[in-house]
C-alpha cells in the first residue's frame, strides 16, 4: 500500500507534515469493518483470527459508532442541544496536535511513501526533517530499547483515557448525553491510532536508512552531484521523493510574521487533497 505525504515548511521552522487522501480513491476502497454487532462477533469467532486482529475489528466497529453519532451531530439544526455539543466537540478537536493527526493517518498497512515537497528544498532536508519526527525517542529503563519517543506518549495516553472511561458511567443517569463518556472513548482510539501509526513510520524510515547503499562501488571519479543523487535513490527506497515546482511557487506567498497565506494554504490544501484545519494547526503551533 502506497501513502502520500506533503511536506513543506508554513511558518518560521515549523514544518507541515500531512497525508494526501484523494476523496475519489478513498470512496472507491470497500469498508472492511463491521457495521453490526452480529457481523463484529461472526468476525470475530469466525477463521480463529489473531488477537491483534480481534482488537483491530473491535477498534474499527467502534469508531465507525462514533463517526456516525458524529455526523449526526453536525447536521443537527443551529441552535439546538446537539448543535451546541457539536459546537463543543469543535472546539475540543481544536486542541488536538498537529503530529498526533499525521500519525493517525499512517495506516499498518503502508509499506512506500511518496513525499512531495518544494523543488528548492534539498532531499536531504526533507529526509532528516521526517527522520527527525520519527526518531523522537526514549529509552525503557529496563529494556534500553529505542522506541519512537510519539508511540511512548501516545501510549501513555490512551492507558490514562481508557482508564477513565468506566468512570464516566455515573453520568448516565442525566438526562443528557454522556460528553465525557463519547470524548475519552475518542482520546483512546485517537491515542491508539497515533501511537501505531508513529511505529510504522519509525519502522520505514529505519529501514529506508538501514538499506544497502549500491553507490559505495561507484567510481570515485564520478561527479559529486551525480553520486549524491545515487545515495538518495539507495537510502530512501521506501521513499519516493517528488520534488513540486507549483508547491515552491505557492510557499513564496508567505507573510514573515504569519506563515503562509490563507489563499497560498487553501490552494495547497485543495491541490494536494489536505484537511485545511490540520494544516493550519502547523502554522499556529509554538
Amino acid at each position: 500500500m502506497r501513502a502520500k505525504v506533503v511536506v513543506f515548511p508554513i511558518r518560521g521552522r515549523n514544518w507541515c507534515f500531512s497525508r494526501s487522501i484523494d476523496p475519489s480513491t478513498a470512496a472507491a476502497q470497500p469498508s472492511t469493518a463491521p457495521s453490526t454487532v452480529k457481523e463484529l462477533w461472526s468476525k470475530l469467532s469466525g477463521n480463529k483470527p489473531s488477537e491483534d486482529s480481534k482488537v483491530e475489528l473491535a477498534v474499527d466497529f467502534f469508531a465507525n459508532k462514533m463517526n456516525g453519532a458524529w455526523t449526526k451531530l453536525e447536521k443537527a439544526p443551529q441552535g439546538t442541544l446537539k448543535s451546541k455539543i457539536h459546537g463543543l466537540g469543535v472546539k475540543l478537536l481544536s486542541r488536538v496536535k498537529p503530529s498526533e493527526i499525521f500519525f493517525k493517518s499512517i495506516p499498518k498497512e503502508i509499506n512506500r511513501v511518496d513525499i512531495v515537497y518544494p523543488s528548492s528544498l534539498n532531499p536531504r532536508l526533507v529526509r532528516r526533517r521526517l527522520q527527525h519526527l520519527a526518531f523522537r525517542h526514549e529509552y525503557h529503563k529496563c529494556s534500553m530499547a529505542a522506541v519512537p519517543r510519539g508511540s511512548v506518549i501516545h501510549t501513555k495516553y490512551f492507558y490514562c483515557s481508557a482508564i477513565m472511561v468506566p468512570l464516566t458511567s455515573v453520568f448516565m443517569v442525566l438526562p443528557l448525553p454522556n460528553i465525557p463518556f463519547f470524548w475519552l472513548s475518542f482520546r483512546a482510539y485517537s491515542h491508539w491510532r497515533a501511537s501505531q501509526g508513529s511505529e510504522k513510520l519509525m519502522h520505514l524510515v529505519t529501514d529506508a536508512s538501514y538499506r544497502p547503499n549500491p553507490s559505495d562501488q561507484t567510481s570515485k571519479t564520478e561527479d559529486s552531484s551525480t553520486q549524491d543523487k545515487n545515495n538518495e535513490n539507495a537510502t530512501t527506497s521506501l521513499f519516493v521523493f517528488q520534488p513540486s515546482e507549483e508547491l515552491e511557487k505557492l510557499i513564496q506567498k508567505e507573510d514573515s510574521d504569519n506563515g503562509l497565506s490563507e489563499c497560498a494554504l487553501s490552494k495547497i490544501c485543495q491541490k494536494h487533497y489536505l484537511i485545511a484545519a490540520d494544516v493550519k494547526k502547523y502554522r499556529d503551533s509554538v
